[in-house]
């Protein structure tokens, strides 16, 4: 096929001779553009640079990751856009457990043994269902989800074959912009003409985003009944219990998920947590002790996975342990920046349970300090670091973290969860002052960046709020106001490709952080019309 020949390729294959067959069968195919990787590791580093239009990967990468938890880091840590092809390569034995547990499913399997004939037929089937879909995906990369939503309508029209994909896109998109009573109709049709998993569990999802947790409780019930090995299922029964504040049904459902997929680190996580919470210590104990066996083989390794296993085990009495968790985060994750925060922390826990007053003391002030200027800590930590600072009458060092928790609050709920450390440490008229404190940080925050961009200076308002949203990533004000800021520069100095990618970050992230808020849409024509001011096309546009 000569539409083969621009296409560029990827192969993950550990294997050297497998990895020469696949080679030569994609020559075969017309495409000549091939770079190789042998582990999950050596594949993301090139794409953390550079797209494919295609990956090839086997499911069995040997120690470490496997092909679908690589492609799930891909996805979730949006290395692979839209349009790049996943198919994965198995062996039939494998081919059960690898397809009934996949939280995000490739793009096709391919099963062993296989021809060069059987590989070309699966990429051209799949080239033409992404030619129907790319120029939705190009809108969604550049933000315009509104305009992506227009063309799915065309393209449910023009493409009858992909109706079913295109409608499914349409409410995925309405989800992603708040719109669940949209993407609620459209479920609804498509429950009418097919009984399809997928759509029951997205009408699930906008039940829940509407409050209707109870309702979303039942449906999600009977799926995970009914489809056991569905796992996106499980996770959002075990969402809509802990909203409905039902905690030990959560890790229930969880456990439950993890005895069928036992290796997807998120979920695993998450069932640590809610068992800590519960005080089910051994069940957290097995859950992040899984999780930084399985994350030291990611790229994407997180040292607030040790202070979880560290806090598991001093809450069991086992300091020896705890502290060999602690030497290991300084061995092997030594070179982030934020396992000094994480290190200092989990020492302070350790001291604590130890007896060790003055040693405690010393640590939190270090905790403190290196989250001072560490971006990245999420509020959860930088919360339990706050409980303890609160213990140890380290009320100065408390104030100065909740200040950045409490600036950094995505909604009235983080700020609640915010509010209820200083309470239960019975210092609620601290918790008012910084409250207060937090609030003016971002206002003026917004305040300066806004002043800036008034008096012409376009270049200091970005410096300021890129500043803003890098200690505050979750607050919506600040994002908002920092995709403002990158947009007047654009518009008034000029294209920079740097700052065009950053302020689609900056969209995206307001989009997530408050899809309600009414100024998103004026937000994003602003930025098409910079766009086509410009002459900018979207990644992957002709």
């Amino acid at each position: 096929m000569s539409t083969l020949r621009s296409l560029t390729a990827l192969i993950v294959e550990p294997q050297s001779g497998m990895r020469a067959n696949l080679h030569n069968m994609l020559n075969l195919c017309g495409i000549t553009k091939i770079d190789h990787a042998v582990s999950s590791g050596t594949a993301i580093r090139p794409l953390k640079n550079k797209s494919y239009d295609l990956i090839i990967c086997e499911y069995d990468l040997g120690e470490g990751q496997d092909g679908q938890q690589l492609l799930e880091d891909l996805r979730h840590n949006k290395l692979i856009p839209l349009w790049t092809i996943f198919i994965i390569v198995t062996a039939e034995r494998a081919y059960e457990k690898v397809v009934s547990a996949a939280e995000l499913a490739p793009n096709d399997y391919i099963l062993k043994p296989f021809t060069a004939d059987n590989l070309l037929d699966r990429i051209a089937r799949a080239i033409e269902k992404r030619t129907a879909f790319l120029p939705a995906y190009h809108l969604m990369e550049h933000g315009n989800l509104l305009e992506a939503i227009d063309i799915c309508r065309a393209g449910e029209a023009k493409y009858p074959r992909y109706a079913i994909d295109f409608l499914r896109l349409r409410a995925e998109l309405h989800v992603i912009l708040g719109e669940a009573a949209e993407a609620e109709k459209i479920y609804q049709e498509l429950l009418q003409t097919k009984a399809v998993a997928w759509a029951r569990l997205g009408l699930a999802k906008t039940l829940f985003m509407q409050g209707e947790y109870g309702d979303a409780e039942a449906l999600l019930q009977t799926l995970v009944e009914e489809s056991s090995k569905y796992m996106d299922a499980y996770d959002w029964l075990a969402k809509t219990h802990e909203a409905m504040d039902q905690l030990p049904k959560a890790k229930e459902v969880l456990n439950n998920a993890v005895a069928i997929s036992p290796h997807a680190v998120r979920r695993l996580r998450k069932l640590g947590d809610i068992a800590l919470e519960t005080g089910d210590v051994d069940t957290a104990e097995k859950s992040f002790q899984k999780v930084v066996t399985k994350a030291k083989y990611s790229e994407f390794r997180d040292p607030e996975d040790h202070v979880r296993l560290v806090r598991t085990l001093v809450k069991k009495g086992d300091t020896q342990q705890a502290s060999s968790v602690i030497r290991d985060m300084e061995k092997s994750l030594g070179n982030l920046e934020k396992t000094p925060a994480c290190r200092a922390l989990s020492s302070a826990l350790v001291q604590k349970e130890l007896g060790n007053d003055d040693k405690v003391a010393e640590e939190l002030a270090a905790a403190v300090a290196a989250c001072r200027d560490t971006a990245g800590i999420s509020n959860d930590l930088r919360m339990e670091l706050a409980r303890n600072c609160l213990e140890h009458a380290f009320d100065n060092g408390a104030a100065e973290v909740m200040r950045d928790v409490m600036s950094n609050a995505a909604d009235d709920a983080a700020m609640s969860k915010a509010m209820n450390v200083f309470e239960k440490a019975g210092k609620k008229e601290l918790a008012e002052t910084v409250v207060k404190e937090s609030r003016r940080q971002v206002v003026d925050l917004v305040s300066s960046g806004a002043e800036k961009a008034r008096q012409g200076d376009y270049q200091g308002a970005v410096q300021l709020m890129t500043a803003a949203v890098h200690k505050l990533p979750d607050n919506p004000q600040v994002v908002f106001n920092a995709a403002v800021a990158v947009l007047k520069y654009l518009e008034n100095i000029g294209w920079e490709g740097k700052l065009g990618d950053q302020v689609k970050v900056y969209i995206e992230s307001a989009r997530r952080l408050d899809p309600n808020n009414p100024r998103l849409v004026p937000l994003t024509e602003l930025y098409q019309n910079i766009l086509k001011k410009y002459g900018v096309k979207p990644p992957g546009a002709n």
